[in-house]
């Protein structure tokens, strides 16, 4: 792949304005040589305006998400993507978050551009867990874990039952769930299902990757050994 085309892929412009910046030496190697659009493609040793290349194509990265974001491109209020570099929104092929927190929902959010590892991902086939821990507006009323668990929950407007999910009480009104699908606002359903509300809900982990110290609102590019820790790690 040219030069150019690598640039426009990570965000940096269209075509025509990257090479433009060939063309004004902003595209120079680690050594501050200017680099021109035919020269070989070497991702780690190019710099634009001095600064390293955004990671390359193959992207996945994690993202503590804060309240009062959305996930989506198109929402007029505050997104995800305004948490990251801005060229992230017009990378090609695309930089798509991994399923969706709503709004109000904090926590591990995981983002890629490779559309086959998002689908493995998302799977059910893969069995990840996702952990959620709620605050509830209500004490809990001692039966919640059981009906969780039981697989014959229904949530209101749907005919198939939840799968078995986990709970742990935490407190009189917290509780840490574990779910193995990902249906529409499932966690907050789930307690609306059995007469309680969830005032505030947060995602800590997903598979055996846990967010650690990952401050609200900052993000991390993940490797293989992130991968494998997504994967095989503990899901309990």
């Amino acid at each position: 792949m040219k030069l150019v085309k690598h640039l426009a892929n990570l965000g940096y412009g269209s075509r025509k304005e990257v090479a433009w910046m060939f063309r004004e030496g902003r595209v120079t190697d680690a050594d501050g040589e200017v680099l021109y659009q035919d020269d070989p493609l070497d991702h780690d040793n190019v710099r634009v305006d001095g600064e390293p290349l955004d990671p390359p194509q193959g992207l996945l990265l994690m993202l503590h998400k804060p309240a009062g974001y959305t996930c989506s491109t198109k929402d007029k209020g505050r997104i995800v993507y305004d948490l990251l570099p801005p060229r992230f929104r017009l990378r090609d092929p695309v930089l798509s978050t991994v399923g969706r927190l709503d709004r109000e929902t904090t926590g591990l959010l995981l983002m890629t551009d490779d559309g086959q590892l998002l689908h493995r991902i998302v799977s059910p086939k893969s069995k990840l867990a996702k952990v959620y821990e709620a605050d509830l507006a209500e004490d809990l009323r001692g039966d919640e874990a059981q009906l969780f668990a039981s697989g014959t929950l229904m949530l209101e407007s749907e005919t198939t039952p939840l799968l078995p999910a986990q709970m742990e009480v935490l407190g009189p009104r917290r509780a840490r769930v574990v779910l193995h699908e990902g249906r529409y606002h499932q966690v907050r359903r789930m307690f609306a299902a059995v007469g309680n509300n969830v005032v505030a809900l947060h995602r800590p982990r997903i598979g055996g990757l846990a967010l650690g110290d990952l401050a609200e609102g900052q993000w991390r590019q993940l490797g293989q050994d992130d991968l494998d820790v997504l994967f095989n790690g503990s899901q309990a």
